[in-house]
């Protein structure tokens, strides 16, 4: 009974709500954090491979630039944004692969929705849009890109206490998909900066604005 009655009371203020207020509280929220860290899980699912890929990890962000995705299973590897640029470092590979964000055309977009720098509503036609999910109370909205980008949709899903994206959830053109799922997740937690550093072994190899 509880359950149906907080159901209700969460549909109700839902309704008195559009999207937009609802992605105007979540880009609040996001720009007043000072730092933010997360337990993730990250599948891709492929319209041409029948398994997904499903890997785990650790999310950081301390304003105001620095964010780091540090997978631990099954392959590690380590995907860090700072100073305008992101590495991507895979162990067994032994490279670190550094890319320049101010480039043209290199937006990843995971990035900047977790970072509260991209605004929701200039950039996206919003709307409520249901879909299954493990936490019925939450808040979840459709964007739908203004211009053309690599995928056609985002879904994401909002805590209702919190404010906070705890999965977001990208469609493709050619029918593959990403999913981006947050647990434990700490808001304003001291951070280190050193946590931002990588540090590879020597003779890995640095390759520039591939």
């Amino acid at each position: 009974m509880k359950h149906i009655t907080g159901l209700l009371v969460l549909l109700l203020f839902s309704f008195s709500q559009t999207a937009e207020d609802i992605a105007l509280k979540v880009e609040a929220k996001l720009r007043s954090l000072q730092s933010l860290q997360a337990n993730f899980e990250h599948n891709y699912f492929s319209s041409s491979i029948s398994t997904p890929l499903k890997e785990k990890g650790k999310f950081y962000y301390k304003k105001p630039d620095l964010m780091k995705w540090e997978y631990k299973d099954p392959e590690k590897k380590i995907y860090l944004l700072k100073g305008g640029f992101f590495f991507e470092y895979i162990p067994e590979d032994k490279q670190i692969i550094k890319y320049d964000l101010s480039k043209e055309g290199y937006e990843p977009e995971i990035l900047f929705l977790l970072s509260g720098k991209k605004k929701i509503a200039d950039n996206y036609s919003l709307e409520f849009s249901p879909f299954p999910t493990e936490h019925p109370k939450a808040f979840q909205l459709k964007l739908t890109p203004h211009r053309e980008v690599d995928y056609s949709f985002i879904l994401l899903e909002i805590n209702e206490k919190s404010w906070l994206i705890q999965k977001a959830i990208f469609f493709d053109w050619a029918g593959n998909k990403q999913e981006f799922h947050f647990e434990r997740i700490r808001a304003n937690k001291p951070l280190a900066r050193d946590l931002f550093e990588l540090k590879a072994p020597p003779g890995v190899e640095i390759i520039k604005n591939r």
